[in-house]
Parts: structure tokens; C-alpha cells; sequence
């Protein structure tokens, strides 16, 4: 037998590997959510720097009546702190550039309107930047300072791209320093309130199951009061009461096994009195004559009582062996067997259709039947009232979705309320003086094994009825397809 700590995943195979990753998960996905405003952001204030320069070569373009005439070391300090390579200034209807001695025409270039400064354009804007190739140039459009003024600086896109790149990196890191920090301090705290449990749990759950005899490994609650605590203490109640229930179980069977054996021999000396009673009802006395029937049915009554305790302690939990079944010759040969059949007063009507299979034990099923057209059969021989019709009706007929009820009346005494109450229970249920109750017991539990019920209906008109539900999940309409 495995040992029961080795069927325990662990710490981190389990639910703290889970754990760490659903938390370090989360808190990535939050901080993307979070990074794709911050770097827009991160790029908006980077153009926003180069076009104040922009303004201020704006201003100096303003003040001065004849651009060409700037000193070139001026515009090249202008451009060189814009980090541009032309600004233009339009005001009026007129434009003015400087640009760097050596020009140098884009290839492609991209625009980045200061203007527009709503958030998902500048998402879009940081995005497309940073998957933009090497060589592009940038275009940056913002507002002058004089009304009506525009100022326009053209770039190239590399330098922003290396600086968002380089922010990308550092705010990477941190999140994953974050995320490792949180998740290690949330791990603690779950470990002490639910793993650690868990775990304590599932390996009294293992070991337990593999020696429910122990009472030492009965598990012993701590005193939380949250669903924790609850869940401790019904499993400890559960496992004292299984320990309990098991040396009960134990007890019984090892009582049975000695009845058993004393049933055996008490039947065997039950029989053999039975043959000297019939040699001593042969005799002419007339006392013998009339005390020996008397001695006879008792006999047989104490046989039988011995007969079926062994039976029902021979009676193994096998699970039936299902198979397409025809029910209407099933009937018949229960009720042929119960001794309905030819029977000189009782009349046994069969209204099951003949074409109506079912996916049944035809060799446990046979016994249900046979026990309740006995009990039928016996029921209306004991009955000394004088009735029209002594009678024994089969039917079947469609119940819900998916099941079928088979009925099983006749126009008997029917049962005393008395007798209902115990009716399915073992040495209680007996309905006529003598009886041990194993029949009806045996009978529910083939009926369950099925998937199905039985139980008793008391008809308005008399009589006895018990409905016997199953499944109809597998039927055929005609039994020569069986």
C-alpha cells in the first residue's frame, strides 16, 4: 500500500503553483492595462518638449524681418536642441523655415498632430512608434503661441523610439518586481489560511481511507470558525462515525456468520423432526390425528423462516447483467412459477404488451415478480370473505419522460396500515403472521440496482396494488428484434 503522503501533489505541484500564477498573471495583465496609457503618455510629454523649442524658434522667426539673414550657428543651436532637422512657422498665410545645411529628404514620413491629444489616438500613436521600423521621419504639428499659428518641426522618429523602448524596459522590470513581491506576500497569507489547510485535509482524507479502522487518524479540528473550520469539523464527525459504523458493520458480520452457522444446523434438525412427525401422523390415535397437523405447519413455518434467513445472507450485491428482455413472457413465467398459472380459484390477467422489451436482468427481475404474485397469490387464499373475482393483474403504461410503471394488483384484503409502515424492511415487513419481510426487502433492492422504485399504492376499490418504475431508456417496439 502507497504510503499516503506520497498521493499528495506538494506545495508547489498543487495549488500554491496555481496560486502564484493566477496572482503574477493578474497582476501583469493589470500593469499592460496600466503601461499602454503611460507610455502614450510617456510619448505625448517627449513631442510636447521638442515642440516648445519649435515655439521658441517660432518667436525668433517672428522677431526677425528676413529669415535668411539669422546667424547659421542660431538656427543650427535651434535645431540641435529641438533635435530637428527643419522647423517651420506658419502665421498668416506665411510660412517660414530653417533648416541644417545638409537637407536630407524623408523617404516616409509620419505625422503626430499635437492638436488631437484624446487618449486612444495617443495609444495608437505610442503603439505604432514602437513597432515602427528603422528610418522613418516624424512630423510633429502643434499649436504657436500667437493665434492662428501653426509650428511644425520634422525629425527623425528614431531617437523617440529608443527612449519609449528604454521606458518599455525599466516599467517591464518593475512590474515583475511588483508581481513577484505581491505574489510571494499573497502566497503567505494563503498558505496560512487555505493550503496549508488544504493540504492538513487531503492527507487525513488518504491516510484515513486507507485505515478507516484507526481511531488515532480521525482528524482533530482546530478552532476557526470560517468554512475552514466548518469542513474540519464535519469530516471529523464523519470520519467518527464511519470508524463507529465500520466496527458495527464488523460485529454484525461476524454475528451473522455465527447465526448463519446455527441456522444451518437448526434447519437440518428442523428437518429431521419434520420426518418423524409424518411417521407420528400416520399413527391411529385419535389425539395423534389431531395434533399432528397442528405439529406439521409449524414445522414447515420454522423451515421456511430458517430457508429464508439463509437465503438472504447468501444474497450477493452482484450488479445486474443487463439485456434486452421481452416483459410480457417474464410475466408469464413469474406467474407460472408462483403458482398463479392454472391456479383453480384466482385469475391472473397478463395486459402487457407483447411487443414491449426492456433492458433488464431477466434473472433478478424474474424474483421481483415472482415474490409479488406470491404474496398476491397468498393473500387472496387466506382471505375468508366471499368476493366476485379473485384476481392477479399485471399492466405496464408510460409514466415521465423516460420511465415506465409496471403494476402489480389484486382485489385482496389489502394491507392494515400497520403493515405499510415496515413494508420494505427486513424480519419487519411481513404482512401475514410467520413471514420474515426479506421478499419485498430483496425485491427493492433488485428494483434500485435497476435505477428504478417500488412501492406500495392502497387502490381507492380494494385490494392491494404495488408500481414498479424503470427506466425506458432502452426499449423496443417489438421482441422478435431482441
Amino acid at each position: 500500500m502507497r504510503d499516503a503522503s506520497s498521493l499528495i501533489p506538494g506545495r508547489f505541484p498543487g495549488l500554491s503553483s496555481k496560486l502564484i500564477a493566477t496572482i503574477v498573471g493578474v497582476i501583469l495583465l493589470v500593469e499592460i492595462v496600466v503601461y499602454l496609457p503611460s507610455i502614450a503618455s510617456f510619448r505625448s510629454s517627449w513631442l510636447e518638449d521638442r515642440l516648445r523649442v519649435g515655439v521658441v524658434a517660432a518667436r525668433v522667426l517672428d522677431a526677425v524681418p528676413d529669415v535668411m539673414s539669422l546667424p547659421r550657428n542660431l538656427t543650427d543651436r535651434l535645431l540641435t536642441s529641438a533635435g530637428a532637422d527643419a522647423i517651420v512657422y506658419r502665421h498668416q498665410g506665411q510660412s517660414q523655415l530653417i533648416e541644417r545645411a545638409d537637407p536630407v529628404t524623408p523617404d516616409r514620413v509620419v505625422t503626430a498632430d499635437m492638436r488631437q491629444q484624446d487618449l486612444p489616438a495617443q495609444i495608437l500613436g505610442a503603439i505604432d512608434t514602437l513597432l515602427a521600423g528603422p528610418g522613418r521621419t516624424l512630423r510633429i504639428v502643434g499649436q504657436g503661441d500667437l493665434d492662428e499659428s501653426l509650428v511644425e518641426l520634422l525629425m527623425p522618429e528614431a531617437p523617440l523610439r529608443r527612449e519609449m523602448l528604454a521606458y518599455s524596459r525599466n516599467i517591464g522590470l518593475v512590474s515583475l518586481v511588483i508581481a513577484a513581491l505581491t505574489a510571494f506576500a499573497l502566497y503567505m497569507l494563503a498558505s496560512r489560511l487555505f493550503i496549508d489547510p488544504v493540504l492538513r485535509l487531503g492527507a487525513n482524507m488518504l491516510a484515513f481511507r486507507q485505515a478507516p479502522e484507526n481511531a488515532t487518524l480521525i482528524l482533530e479540528p482546530s478552532a476557526r470558525r470560517d468554512e475552514i473550520g466548518v469542513v474540519e469539523r464535519e469530516l471529523a464527525a464523519m470520519e467518527r462515525d464511519l470508524a463507529s459504523m465500520l466496527r458495527q458493520r464488523r460485529h454484525l458480520a461476524e454475528l451473522g456468520l455465527a447465526v448463519a452457522k446455527i441456522n444451518h444446523d437448526l434447519r437440518n434438525m428442523l428437518a429431521a423432526a419434520q420426518l418423524l412427525s409424518d411417521q407420528v401422523a400416520t399413527l391411529d390415535d385419535p389425539k395423534v390425528q389431531r395434533l399432528a397437523p397442528r405439529l406439521v405447519t409449524t414445522l414447515d413455518r420454522a423451515i421456511g423462516f430458517a430457508q429464508s434467513m439463509l437465503d438472504y445472507g447468501r444474497e450477493a450485491a452482484a450488479p445486474p447483467q443487463f439485456s434486452l428482455t421481452p416483459l410480457r413472457p417474464l410475466l408469464e413465467d413469474a406467474a407460472f412459477e408462483a403458482r398463479l398459472v392454472g391456479h383453480p380459484s384466482i385469475t391472473f390477467v397478463n395486459s402487457v404488451e407483447a411487443g414491449l422489451v426492456l433492458n433488464i436482468d431477466a434473472g433478478q427481475m424474474v424474483r421481483v415478480f415472482v415474490n409479488l404474485f406470491k404474496n398476491a397469490r397468498e393473500a387472496l387464499e387466506t382471505d375468508s370473505r366471499s368476493r366476485p373475482v379473485s384476481e392477479v393483474a399485471v399492466a405496464a403504461a408510460p409514466a415521465t419522460e423516460g420511465r415506465i410503471v409496471i403494476s402489480v394488483s389484486d382485489t385482496g384484503p389489502g394491507l392494515p396500515p400497520k403493515a405499510r409502515e415496515n413494508l420494505f424492511v427486513a424480519f419487519q415487513g411481513s404482512a401475514r403472521p410467520g413471514g420474515t419481510g426479506l421478499g419485498l426487502a430483496i425485491a427493492r433492492e433488485i428494483v434500485e440496482a435497476h435505477g428504478g422504485t417500488l412501492v406500495y399504492a392502497a387502490p381507492p376499490t380494494g385490494g392491494s396494488r404495488f408500481e414498479l418504475t424503470l427506466p425506458l431508456s432502452a426499449t423496443s417496439p417489438r421482441a422478435a428484434e431482441v
